[in-house]
């Protein structure tokens, strides 16, 4: 499972990649590793100097884990599953200093579920603490939200939102013991789980809390659901980004991005139009990350 990721100075770059769903969520209760936390069998991290962009984070099978060209923030969000807005603090090379980390589990890793803390997040937090000497601390501050509600008084959603009749456990579980299935094409309709690209959001069989933190992440702030709506859904929604992506952006051997009509709606028209939901601005409170203590770590 591969997932690129950018720092808070080049988040253009990320609606220009390939993403697997990296989303938004409320911080876990406990924000420090327990007295005896998970941690990785063996770790290696080195500072990356290479000048790159394009960083990488990826989950392989016998619980190993790699992560390239990637600064201590982002490894931040991913151990504790908040988007960079919900981070305050830390020295000033948070965002820009890249580190190259090599882990190894002592075991199976199970891929880790959107919006969750599962064993990897709870690991790199135990390598965070360990070789980053990082420190943080829950803090709930009032700041801008948008609430996702019912676009329509009757209730009557759009034509690209459906009520998902797949059983995705079912599925899973006829497909144990056999070979995983290729990657799907870019425009192959996703029976479970989410595909993000730039200006594309395709899901199959997810909660409206999977849907609002995919909006969390492209609008950088929180968005609660108020919408009511209960169960699984299906959903395609095409917007046009605020900026347009180029193939060239893209890591070498990636497939090309289908085309992008410069002239379609924005993502807040989108979602009224075809999913029959609206964002409506307000305040709430926001968990936000605080940063107590951060070191550069010994290379080895």
């Amino acid at each position: 499972m591969s997932n690129p990721f950018t720092d808070a100075n080049v988040q253009s770059t990320m609606r220009k990649l390939l993403l697997v769903p990296f989303v938004v969520a409320a911080l876990a209760a406990q924000t420090a590793p327990p007295a005896v936390a998970p941690a990785f069998e063996v770790a290696s991290v080195k500072q990356n100097t290479s000048g790159e962009n394009l960083i990488g984070v990826r989950l392989a099978p016998g619980g190993r884990f790699t992560a390239t060209n990637v600064p201590l923030r982002q490894l931040i969000t991913m151990a504790y599953q908040v988007q960079p807005f919900q981070i305050d603090g830390g020295p000033v090379w948070l965002a820009s200093d890249r580190f190259d980390i090599v882990a190894k589990a002592a075991g199976e890793l199970p891929p880790p579920q959107p919006g969750t803390v599962g064993p990897l997040q709870m690991m790199m937090r135990s390598l965070l603490a360990d070789r980053f000497k990082l420190v943080v601390r829950n803090e709930r501050k009032e700041m801008a939200i948008y609430a996702l509600v019912l676009g329509r008084t009757d209730g009557k959603l759009g034509t690209q939102l459906h009520q998902s009749t797949t059983d995705c456990a079912a599925l899973m579980a006829g497909r144990r013991g056999a070979p995983p299935p290729g990657p799907p094409s870019l425009t192959d309709p996703i029976p479970c789980g989410m595909r993000i690209m730039p200006g594309n959001l395709s899901a199959g069989s997810v909660p409206m809390s999977q849907l609002v933190q995919i909006l969390s992440q492209n609008l950088q702030r929180v968005v609660v659901d108020r919408t009511g709506l209960t169960g699984n859904f299906d959903a395609n929604l095409m917007w046009t980004p605020d900026q347009m992506p180029r193939q060239g952006d893209l890591p070498p051997g990636a497939p090309a991005l289908p085309p992008i009509d410069p002239n379609g709606p924005s993502l807040f028209t989108a979602l009224q139009e075809q999913l029959g939901l609206k964002l409506d601005s307000t305040k709430g409170p926001v968990d936000v990350l605080v940063i107590d203590r951060a070191e550069k770590p010994t290379t080895d």
